[in-house]
């Protein structure tokens, strides 16, 4: 079969927004730029309290990375990772313990940039320049080869990444090719938009987000769990991030009900 998916190198760009610059904006970091700021506060004005939506994101990643460790997952593959920043994996699992190895991955040369300082003395994690699109490329970087050991259990992440694949690029053929090629006890973590509840504020993101370098492709909750394959869920399964494991006594309503995934093991 002859791979269509487009994985071409990507040029620095710092005239447009880029998703990753937004996304730490969103979460109150410094590593990004006017533009990335002044469409958050365009989508601040449009969505009022969508921050809440970018902070229940990383919320559910750092709870799934504490359930991972807690079950024996010590190494990491983070594609589409943005900037390392604000309560990132590597940060989570500090927090747990020594014996952890994580490889983030974004295909944005000014993103990958930033980080490598930011990780320059985290010997247990490191970036690499990358497009998901391509997993050979991802599979077979030095990071990958230097800290993961693909023989056994990889916590692949997918967090708030595959909404930015477009059909085009064959989502489904894409994440059933990382699937396979985890070892048996990995698990896939999957956050992507949608506008299944509210089809009028996921529109609104999606019209904002196609002005950037990065549009955004909604999907129906029934497609986002098919993602999943074959793997066997984690309870709850894919439901509402805000649903996904809440912290006792923490839990408020999501702000949108714009999120949507979960965790699934191999």
């Amino acid at each position: 079969m002859v791979d269509t998916r487009k994985a071409a190198v990507r040029e620095m760009d710092i005239g447009r927004p880029a998703a990753a610059r937004m996304y730490d904006a969103f979460l109150g970091g410094c590593h990004n730029f006017g533009v990335e700021r002044a469409m958050v506060e365009r989508i601040g004005t449009a969505l009022p309290g969508i921050t809440g939506t970018y902070q229940e994101n990383r919320a559910f990643l750092r709870r799934a990375v504490e359930y991972l460790l807690a079950h024996g997952v010590r190494q990491f593959l983070d594609l589409g990772s943005g900037i390392p920043t604000i309560g990132h994996v590597h940060e989570v699992a500090r927090r747990r313990t020594r014996h952890f190895r994580v490889v983030y991955v974004d295909n944005e040369p000014l993103t990958v940039a930033h980080s490598k300082p930011l990780l320059a003395a985290e010997i247990n994690a490191a970036i690499t320049l990358a497009d998901m699109r391509d997993p050979q490329s991802v599979l077979e970087s030095a990071e990958v080869r230097a800290l993961l050991n693909l023989d056994e259990p990889v916590g692949l992440l997918m967090s708030s990444v595959l909404h930015f694949i477009p059909d085009s690029d064959d989502p489904d053929d894409l994440v059933a090719e990382y699937r396979a090629g985890l070892a048996p006890g990995s698990h896939l973590l999957i956050s992507h938009v949608t506008g299944s509840h509210d089809p009028a504020s996921a529109r609104t993101l999606t019209e904002h987000y196609a002005e950037t370098s990065d549009p955004l492709f909604s999907r129906d909750t029934d497609r986002i769990e098919s993602f999943f394959g074959d793997f066997t869920p984690v309870p709850p399964g894919a439901t509402y991030l805000s649903d996904w494991r809440p912290d006792p006594g923490t839990r408020t309503p999501a702000p949108y009900r714009l999120m949507f995934g979960g965790l699934a093991r191999k």
